[in-house]
């Protein structure tokens, strides 16, 4: 085996370590301790220069351990146009958000995805809202393991902002050639 193998094993190894401790993490934080996170920490990003000055949004319809999106999305949906992304297959599509009531479960973790109009136009997107397992200071993310949003933001200028709870904001997050930075990290507790 050749050294480059060597280390692509470890650093595969590493991501799987950091994705079980994180999960345990999430599991150990009430669900009402998570809503309360998360208001923090969309209070900060409503305060980004990025944001404010956002047309296009990629959002996000949170899952129980992420932060939670529900409310953030439907309040902003009036004055950004806000795009919410949906599984299909190995890949992404992004629809615009028109409302809760026009949801379906998705086939990606059966999480509520628009059914609405397909969004094509990536290079107009002003700013991705981008959830993970895991974030450091550096920007690195650690996603769920499928690379959906890593093709995402390769196709894209828009300005990546990460957002997760403080505990997901860790001292190192392996990386590999794929992987794509954040521009920023905004977290519950900085």
């Amino acid at each position: 085996m050749d050294a480059n193998a060597i280390i692509k094993g470890e650093i595969v190894d590493d991501k799987k370590s950091l994705r079980r401790e994180i999960r345990q993490l999430k599991k150990a934080c009430p669900y009402g301790e998570k809503l309360r996170k998360s208001v923090s920490v969309w209070e900060k990003v409503e305060q980004l220069p990025a944001f404010q000055q956002a047309d296009i949004v990629l959002a996000y319809w949170s899952m129980d351990d992420e932060i939670y999106t529900h409310d953030f999305v439907k309040r902003w949906a009036g004055s950004k146009t806000l795009l919410l992304p949906c599984v299909k297959g190995d890949e992404l599509e992004l629809r615009y958000f028109d409302g809760e009531e026009r949801l379906q479960p998705g086939e990606g973790y059966a999480i509520p995805e628009p059914v609405g109009e397909l969004f094509a136009d990536w290079g107009k997107i002003d700013l991705i809202l981008v959830p993970g397992v895991a974030f450091d200071k550096s920007g690195n993310r650690l996603g769920r393991g499928k690379g959906y949003y890593d093709k995402v933001l390769k196709q894209t200028g828009a300005y990546k902002l990460g957002v997760c709870f403080d505990f997901q904001l860790v001292e190192r997050v392996p990386v590999e050639p794929h992987d794509v930075k954040m521009d920023r990290v905004v977290a519950s507790g900085e």
